[in-house]
């Protein structure tokens, strides 16, 4: 009998995959602290976790442990090195949440760019004139600039061109032929120069930590948006406050940041010109339940030998793996 550890509770349909399997035992925790963890981890053949930190120190722990099943597409709190230098695989969903994640970067580019959070509350506290002082933007034939055209970039790629926009992308890696009508650009200065909206599509790393700065910032036309349902620490937030504070952007909309939860009184949420949601892009109803259920398939993969390889992020692991078999 193997034994999942769920760590964080995942929807309904995705436990039936593990009630339907007599080989299969499952424990659901909810007590992330890394005490709890360390009590419940040491019999684990495989484990799901959403967005609790998962300590180095527990997963060492957990001497059984053949996978790692992400229940999303960031693995910024899962110790992949360590798991790669073990041989363990760490999965994620793939692109089961890309629609809904591409759907709120398009909400939070409508929001800001028709001051929908300052109006709404004008609407309410009975400042009806406020119409007037606050006109919006169009999104027709404005530029945006996608920095990362992976599985989500595409999709709002879409959805930007539906609203008659022009979208460039950035990305050295991405498959240029997957999504006609959009243009490339070989230069992300050249792309930031053009662009009337600049969204952040990339993992955290390395690379990626402060990809948009106050360098960066500064080659937008005046009155840009800045977009960021990625990963927190991508744009600097600091540098992004002191643009929207000195006007020389139009708004910015935040889905993810640096630290989580953010300071209610840091600058980005003290600004009139954001529009921010609490790291809940990818959350809707259709989404928690297929991530779930793709978590919990991933876990079941990881026991059974028959792990996707396009899901799993240290996929070096399934090659040592099948070189030690031979």
């Amino acid at each position: 009998m193997s034994k999942i550890l769920v760590i964080q509770p995942l929807r309904p349909e995705a436990l039936r995959l593990f009630e339907a399997r007599a080989d299969v035992a499952f424990e659901v925790v909810t007590d992330v602290s890394p005490d709890n963890l360390l009590r419940c981890v040491a019999d684990a053949d495989a484990l799901t976790i959403r967005d609790a930190p998962l300590p180095l120190d527990v997963v060492a722990a957990a001497t059984r442990l053949r996978v790692i099943s992400r229940h999303g597409v960031g693995t910024d709190n899962i110790p992949v090195a360590y798991c790669t230098a073990r041989g363990l695989p760490v999965t994620v969903v793939g692109d089961v949440n890309a629609v809904s994640v591409a759907e709120h970067t398009l909400y939070l580019l409508l929001a800001v760019a028709r001051r929908g959070i300052a109006l709404d509350a004008a609407v309410r506290r009975g400042a009806f004139a406020e119409r007037s002082r606050l006109p919006g933007l169009e999104l027709r034939g404005r530029t945006l600039l996608l920095i990362g055209f992976g599985r989500i970039g595409r999709e709002v790629a879409v959805r930007a061109t539906a609203f008659g926009m022009r979208v460039l992308a950035f990305d050295p890696f991405a498959d240029r032929a997957v999504v006609p009508g959009i243009a490339f650009v070989d230069d992300l200065d050249a792309g930031l120069r053009q662009a009337d909206v600049v969204s952040v599509h990339v993992p955290l790393g390395p690379g990626t930590r402060g990809l948009i700065g106050a360098r960066e910032i500064a080659l937008l036309p005046p009155d840009a948006i800045v977009l960021n349902a990625a990963r927190g620490g991508v744009v600097d937030e600091d540098a992004l406050a002191a643009a929207l504070d000195s006007g020389r952007l139009w708004g910015a909309g935040i889905d993810t940041f640096e630290t989580e939860p953010p300071d209610p009184a840091s600058p980005l949420a003290r600004s009139d010109r954001t529009v921010l949601s609490p790291h809940s892009a990818a959350l809707t109803e259709e989404s928690m339940v297929a991530m779930g259920v793709m978590a919990a398939r991933n876990a079941l993969a990881g026991l059974d030998g028959s792990l996707d390889p396009a899901l799993v992020v240290n996929r070096e692991v399934l090659k040592e793996a099948h070189d030690a078999r031979q």
